[in-house]
């Protein structure tokens, strides 16, 4: 590691602690509102910045481009459907969180159901983010760190050693944002590192692409059009890590859950000004993510044809991408940009998973009168606590099965589903019971870990989820019109926050989605990778058809403001 390299890392990364704590150091952090919700002050750009570094980290960076190394572009999947669950999130999920005054998703179903049910999902929160979330999160970060600043070869280590010192690093600082800065702080710290990760994001690409031309992006692009374009193609087939027929169903159940329901991610929205804000920051996240693939899974194609001989596992695809694409000038940048997206993940997810802790389980179950003060110092030594717990574990999902991202997905489908199942049916029945919800919880686990793990299923685990999330469904609404709740649930409105939604939420969905089609059309059998006969045309119809739909979108919303004003 050169000095140049050094010094630019610890600049960079310093420099965002100061921001950080320059931009908070008058909060009042021993209140739960200071602590937990950043005062609910958060501006649409913030939440923004924070929602998309706490997604974009290195368990995707990693994880994913490795799957676009092995098995192509089907597996952007998960990100351009992000766009579409983000709009739910703006028009259908935050308005009704924002009007309960909540602080966790955990909150919500107890008011809606009961503190059992409160304490189950609350409990199912803190196992995915501490013992499958927070150590994938750190086993990526190290990996992608030990490969771009060569730390087996500075230390004199093997990689097993090098692994652990990465991880202690990155475990200890991502506590010191989380743990003693409060959720403003981490989300300040997310949004300045967000523009550096989008920078340096997007550098690597087109690095890869230049590369791969000769010299040439254009030849790049050639090249990767032209030769395996089936690496290209995003309709992905029944062999494929992402099926095109499970973005239907499993796929878009996960993104679902974790941009609407996962307390990691909702927790920023939470913490908004007002609902217009919340909606704005939503949406320009999900705008973005439909555009993610160029970051997450185009280099990992890249290195398929730059180096394939190089890379022994997938998952060292983009490390060993980084290592030989980016100039030594750079390479203590792109590091703090790197440590910045691993920090945002880790410290988000901490944040969060302490948050539940306080406010879910120790207050109402361990010392109902706590003080907020009190409440704080708990959640911070919990904090601590979970921290060390995923440092330790972390180094050993090196022997993860599948990857490290399907590693992931797989095991967070325990989690994920039933607390979605429980959520909607809350938000859309009244009389549906507290044993429904915890009757489906059961019935799901169960379920879930026999077809998975017992007697496997010869099918993708997405479609797997999406057959058990209408099974499970059906279930929790018989069990609830068989037992009902006594009393119809009508939700309160708290008063918190401004409700007034913005102006533009309904435009700026319309595009999305649409922007949406338009990038799975155009990488599909019918645009980019059509015979070179026939793309010019394609592309052409697939053009005028987006900006048709376009202008027909903006028309429709526009009127629909005019009679809802």
């Amino acid at each position: 590691m050169s000095a140049l390299t050094l010094i630019s890392f610890v600049f960079f990364t310093g420099l965002v602690a100061v921001i950080s704590w320059w931009k908070t150091r008058s909060e009042n952090l021993e209140t739960s509102a200071g602590y937990f919700l950043g005062g609910r002050s958060l501006s649409g750009i913030v939440i923004a910045g924070s929602l998309l570094l706490t997604n974009l980290s290195t368990e995707q960076l990693v994880g994913m481009n490795g799957q676009g190394f092995s098995a192509g572009l089907a597996v952007m999947g998960w990100e351009v459907t992000s766009g579409f669950t983000l709009v739910l999130m703006a028009l259908i999920f935050l308005p009704r969180y924002l009007r309960g005054g909540i602080a966790t998703v955990a909150d919500f179903l107890e008011k809606r159901y009961d503190a059992g049910t409160r304490n189950i999902i609350a409990g199912l929160f803190l196992l995915s983010l501490g013992g499958i979330f927070l150590p994938t999160v750190l086993y990526s970060g190290a990996l992608a760190l030990d490969r771009l600043f060569g730390v087996q070869e500075a230390l004199g280590v093997g990689p097993q050693t090098a692994l652990i010192i990465m991880v202690w690093a990155i475990g200890i600082v991502g506590s010191i944002y989380a743990i003693f800065g409060g959720l403003k702080a981490v989300a300040i710290s997310d949004t300045v590192n967000g523009v550096g990760l989008l920078i340096g994001g997007m550098l690597i690409p087109i690095l890869a692409l230049i590369k791969l031309g000769d010299g040439s992006f254009g030849e790049g692009w050639s090249t990767l059009i032209n030769v395996h374009p089936e690496k290209l193609n995003a309709i992905g087939d029944s062999d494929s890590p992402v099926p095109f027929g499970a973005l239907f169903c499993g796929i878009m159940l996960i993104n679902v859950f974790y941009w609407c329901t996962n307390q990691a991610i909702v927790q920023r929205t939470f913490a908004a000004k007002n609902l217009a804000e919340g909606q704005k920051g939503v949406l320009y996240a999900g705008f973005l993510k439909i555009f993610a693939p160029f970051i997450l899974v185009i280099p990992g194609i890249a290195a398929f044809h730059l180096f394939p001989e190089e890379v022994s596992n997938p998952d060292f695809a983009y490390p060993v991408l980084v290592a030989k694409i980016l100039p030594t000038s750079l390479i203590g940048f792109f590091g703090a940009v790197l440590f910045g997206a691993i920090l945002s993940s880790f410290n988000s997810a901490l944040n969060s998973a302490s948050t539940l802790f306080a406010l879910n389980l120790y207050r109402p179950v361990v010392k109902p009168d706590i003080n907020d003060k009190d409440l704080v110092k708990v959640c911070k030594i919990f904090g601590i606590g979970l921290a060390i717990f995923s440092m330790l574990v972390a180094p050993y999902i090196a022997n993860a099965p599948d990857g490290l991202f399907t590693f992931m997905k797989k095991f967070m489908g325990f989690f994920n589903i039933p607390t979605l199942i429980v959520i909607l049916v809350g938000f859309f029945t009244a009389r549906v019971s507290a044993f429904a919800a915890k009757a489906t919880i059961a019935l799901y686990m169960g379920l879930y870990g026999i077809f998975q793990f017992v007697f496997p299923v010869d099918m993708s685990f997405l479609y797997l989820l999406g057959i058990l999330f209408a099974v499970c469904t059906i279930f929790m609404l018989i069990v609830g019109k068989l037992k009902p709740h006594a009393e119809a649930y009508v939700q309160e409105t708290a008063g918190g926050v401004d409700l007034t939604p913005w102006k533009y939420a309904w435009h700026v969905s319309a595009a999305a989605v649409i922007a949406m089609i338009a990038v799975y059309a155009t990488f599909s059998p019918w645009g980019l990778i059509a015979p070179a006969a026939e793309r010019s045309q394609n592309m052409w119809v697939i053009g005028s058809a987006t900006a048709i739909a376009a202008v027909v979108a903006w028309i429709l919303c526009a009127k629909k403001a005019r009679t809802t004003s």
